[in-house]
């Protein structure tokens, strides 16, 4: 099982649920270029190019077809994976994944904002900066914390301080304002693309499980239902009173649903997934 963080994440967004999805499943959690301990080095942050860095993850790293876990833009990830190498990919979690929002849906004016600025590289990277430079790396990331949870208070305090240990840590990286602009507008370009996105999702052939919270500011549960009513044969849960980040919000919540998907739904994934089904 490969976790993968969303747009401003790190592998510690998944600390919460992997200690106890390790019982049963080998998990690995990696930083995408960009974000983390994972520096860019003058390599593109985009969507595509951490897509890339992905698909030399799994091939070289894991070895066999895995069960993907995305989160926000890591779900979107997810998806560009299967699409374009089904074969290294058993099953998939989408957790808040990244869609198109609908003509329907009300997106959080902060939030639209937020990433109207980002669609103008310079202007974006002006406030990033400046929005860094007016609070500690602690604040900021709290912020965000925020921002991605209805109730941030049910993130467990260990997790939290993981998250702001980091935060420290990165605070002196260069680039991570340029870095984080790239990443957001290859995500909305992606996004665009409605028809193209759409096909992408229609054309999955391994079984997915859907997880949204009914809270989130950022994807609006409306497009969640959207793409889970174009694609009958996933299994559709949704998170009551909960946002962006569920797997930090309520993780024995989305533990107990992956387990029960993997044993359900999610069989035929779990079985490709698992090394022994390959010596049969």
């Amino acid at each position: 099982m490969v976790c993968v963080h969303g747009l401003g994440g790190s592998l510690v967004n998944w600390a919460a649920v992997a200690p106890s999805l390790s019982r049963t499943c080998r998990v690995i959690a990696l930083d995408l270029a960009g974000f983390g301990r994972t520096r860019s080095h003058g390599r593109s942050t985009s969507v595509n190019a951490n897509q890339r860095l992905l698909h030399r993850f799994l091939t070289e790293v894991c070895g066999d077809p895995a069960i993907l876990v995305g989160n926000s833009m890591g779900g979107l990830i997810a998806v560009l994976q299967t699409d374009a190498h089904p074969e290294t990919v058993a099953g998939i979690v989408l957790i808040d994944p990244a869609l198109p929002v609908g003509l329907a849906s009300r997106p959080d004016p902060r939030v639209a904002a937020t990433f109207g600025l980002y669609a103008v590289p310079a202007v974006g990277r002006s406030v990033v900066a400046r929005r860094r430079s007016s609070g500690s790396a602690e604040e900021v990331a709290m912020a965000l914390l925020r921002l991605c949870c209805a109730d941030p208070s049910l993130v467990p305090r260990p997790i939290v301080d993981q998250h702001l240990a980091l935060a420290r840590e990165r605070n002196d990286y260069p680039d991570v304002d340029a870095e984080l602009i790239v990443a957001a507008r290859s995500l909305l370009w992606v996004l665009a693309r409605r028809r193209v996105h759409a096909s992408l999702l229609h054309n999955i052939t391994v079984p997915v499980l859907l997880m949204h919270g009914d809270r989130d500011r950022l994807v609006p549960i409306a497009s969640a239902r959207t793409a889970a009513a174009a694609n009958p044969t996933w299994r559709f849960e949704v998170a009551v009173g909960v946002g962006h980040v569920p797997q930090l919000e309520v993780p024995d919540w989305t533990i107990s649903l992956i387990r029960d998907w993997l044993e359900t739904d999610g069989v035929a994934a779990a079985y490709a997934a698992s090394p022994d089904s390959r010596r049969i």
